[in-house]
């Protein structure tokens, strides 16, 4: 009996011993933030940097950013739907996490239709949904295959009645850097404002 009533008390002290430490691990270890987007943090198949002009010409990257949230947007200025819901969604979750911290998130609008979007309508397109919106235009198609390769966009011309009505069809998402210049973030467009207000919160806290 002694020897049974021994047993069962060693049993419960090395239970107890292995929830205390598995408790002491959980409390001590930095568990990673929940993002609503997906996470793709340490993915190598992905690009983890861009070299593109703005409007005015010149180049562009991560470097010019530095210590700012970077959502990278893949679109067209004619596209009738996805691309201005998103620059719209875009600038209202600036909106919602407040003034200071919309300083720190950098939109960057890369059209994926350079043959039509000049430098001087996406001068205009862009900063129409929030004038902190920067558009970024491949200067040829070289520049264009790089950056759609490297962050794998789908994009290819869907033909309209005449020559100049085709669309595009394109990847419906956008890429999201930490303020490290890290990518951590694959974002579907036409989600609405909030997944975008969480994700900035975490990336900015």
């Amino acid at each position: 009996m002694f020897k049974n009533r021994f047993a069962r008390v060693a049993r419960a002290a090395v239970m107890a011993c292995a929830l205390g430490g598995a408790l002491l691990v959980a409390a001590c270890g930095k568990q990673p933030p929940a993002f609503t987007n997906l996470d793709i943090t340490g993915n190598t198949q992905f690009g983890s940097d861009f070299s593109l002009p703005d409007t005015s010409g010149k180049l562009r990257s991560l470097a010019d950013y530095k210590g700012k949230v970077v959502v990278l947007f893949f679109g067209y200025t004619h596209c009738p739907d996805v691309c201005p819901t998103t620059m719209a969604e875009l600038s209202q979750a600036l909106q919602q996490i407040g003034p200071e911290d919309a300083k720190r998130v950098q939109v960057l609008f890369v059209t994926v239709d350079p043959e039509r979007d000049t430098p001087a309508l996406l001068a205009q397109y862009a900063p129409a949904f929030n004038p902190t919106f920067v558009g970024l235009r491949p200067a040829d198609q070289a520049q264009l295959t790089k950056v759609t390769k490297d962050f794998r966009v789908y994009y290819a011309k869907v033909p309209g009645k005449t020559p100049d009505s085709y669309t595009m069809d394109h990847t419906a998402a956008s890429y999201v850097f930490d303020t490290d210049g890290k990518l951590r973030l694959f974002a579907r467009d036409g989600q609405g404002a909030t997944p975008w207000v969480h994700d900035f919160k975490l990336l900015l806290d």
